[in-house]
């Protein structure tokens, strides 16, 4: 080819910007759409969402209940962002996403500018394919939980450690304020299960880079770590003194109950790594695949390649396996709860990336963009998918039923109740903070201070006796819950 004729030749296809732009338009709107219609009715998102609206309501920005007036085991700092997001747009139905969503937005754009200024262009929209472009990613970008801003904390506090690292440059007392306010919203978001991801990868790298002075430390000192702990502790001394059942409910049942076997469902040592092969695919298959290629263009020995690895790819490494290692061990497990280790392993995935690509660019590229194409096609298909099936199976029903209602009442100035039923969900969509008893169901009705009432079908007969004058009226709703159907119907006055 000629000069002219190569410096009119288009980049790779992974170093274009339309490249780069359509796919994170395209992650952007599976961000938005997998979990539509909306609802709260499974994943205990109606638990997480009680929080903020209870603050709301009644005032208690401290401690929640869930709906069914147990204590609420989390930290209350996911709560007072939802709060304060209903504040400014006035729809809970944004205030409970918003949170997962911007997190998940603002992870994706730091993973991807590290990745870029690190190990180039190419590396950056690897790292942001990877990220968004998986089955885990898009779940949780708009579920009501605590998961994604967890993963972006933890990702911030990893990520500066990998500065700090890579840099060599020494902790300073403005880096080690930054630390301990990154963790204190960890602890306030989830607790002390930010020291599992990261803990265990600083003592891993700082034990391997003894001696070898080797980049910069990934300790930043105990003061940042002690003092986000005594704020956490400060909460749970109060609930403790202040509030009923928080020690047997929160600290021996959610807490404590994690390590055994008998409160909470335990599962095998090996539970994450099938389930991270699988829902991270094809990321997880193409960093393996890139480093066997990476052993395969050098011949040495284990501890010779663990000695020629950058440290900022040492950190990576120990980050991801140490907090993999440290989640297994725990018996209680459930798939989202490994999410925070998927930014790091995107991290790594570029760095990787980005060494072979000196060696093999050829077979790099061709792979990446085989994996790149397959994931685009497979994310894509998994979340229309998804949403076909869950508008199909009507999963919105008991939301636009408590829609419906609320509606209603509000045309017709109705003084309306909810009686407790096995959907915590119902509760919010009701816009109610409490499940009203039978007997103070009877006595309102009676007492002409209650004009309609929501009732499981199976209760609808007994009150239809015990309420004078009820009739059942057109709104209402089934819900399907594993393999249980339910119906609710609204009772008004003849």
């Amino acid at each position: 080819m000629t000069t002219e004729g190569r410096a009119f030749a288009r980049p790779p296809l992974l170093e274009r910007k339309n490249t780069f732009w359509f796919v994170a338009a395209l992650i952007a709107l599976l961000f938005s759409v997998t979990n539509l219609p909306w609802t709260l009715d499974d994943y205990d998102q109606a638990k997480q969402a009680f929080t903020s609206f209870e603050m709301v309501r009644e005032g208690h920005w401290l401690y929640q209940h869930t709906p069914n007036e147990k204590i609420a085991t989390k930290p209350p700092l996911a709560g007072w962002i939802s709060a304060g997001c209903h504040a400014i747009t006035r729809s809970w139905e944004v205030a409970w996403r918003l949170p997962s969503f911007a997190a998940a937005l603002l992870l994706m754009a730091a993973l991807t500018r590290a990745a870029r200024r690190a190990y180039g262009v190419s590396a950056g929209l690897v790292a942001l394919a990877a990220f968004g472009l998986n089955l885990l990613s898009p779940r949780l970008a708009t579920l009501v939980r605590t998961d994604m801003p967890l993963a972006l904390i933890v990702f911030l506090l990893g990520l500066k450690i990998w500065e700090k690292v890579r840099s060599g440059n020494p902790w300073l007392t403005s880096d080690r304020l930054m630390m301990f306010a990154l963790l204190t919203a960890a602890m306030l978001i989830k607790g002390p299960i930010v020291y599992a991801f990261l803990v265990p990868g600083i003592i891993a790298f700082q034990w391997s880079n003894r001696g070898a002075g080797k980049g910069g430390s990934a300790w930043c000192g105990w003061w940042p770590w002690l003092a986000s702990l005594g704020i956490f502790l400060l909460w749970v001394g109060g609930g403790i003194a202040w509030r009923p059942q928080f020690y047997e409910q929160v600290v021996l049942r959610e807490f404590a109950g994690r390590f055994g076997e008998t409160v909470h469902r335990a599962q095998p040592f090996y539970f994450y790594l099938p389930h991270l092969l699988h829902k991270f695919a094809p990321w997880s298959l193409l960093l393996i695949w890139l480093t066997v290629v990476g052993w395969k263009t050098r011949r040495a020995t284990l501890r010779e390649r663990w000695r020629n690895l950058s440290p900022e790819t040492a950190w990576l490494v120990c980050w991801s396996l140490g907090g993999l290692l440290v989640m297994s061990l725990i018996p209680s497990k459930r798939v989202d709860r490994i999410f925070p280790i998927v930014p790091p392993l995107c991290l790594l995935l570029a760095a990787q990336f980005a060494q072979i690509l000196k060696a093999a660019e050829f077979t790099a590229r061709r792979w990446t963009a085989v994996a790149l194409s397959f994931a685009c096609l497979f994310t894509s298909g998994y979340a229309a998918q998804k949403v076909i099936t869950s508008y199909r199976a009507g999963d919105a029903a008991l939301a636009q039923f408590g829609a419906a209602v609320r509606r209603e009442a509000a045309a017709k100035r109705w003084r309306y109740e909810v009686m407790g039923g096995r959907e915590e969900g119902l509760l919010l969509y009701l816009r109610r903070t409490h499940f009203i008893k039978r007997a103070e169901a009877i006595e309102r009705w009676n007492a002409n201070a209650l004009d309609a009432l929501v009732v499981p079908a199976e209760e609808s007969a007994e009150s239809l006796k015990n309420l004078p004058g009820s009739a059942i009226s057109e709104l209402q709703a089934f819900v399907t819950i594993g393999e249980q159907r339910r119906r609710y119907v609204l009772l008004t006055k003849e």
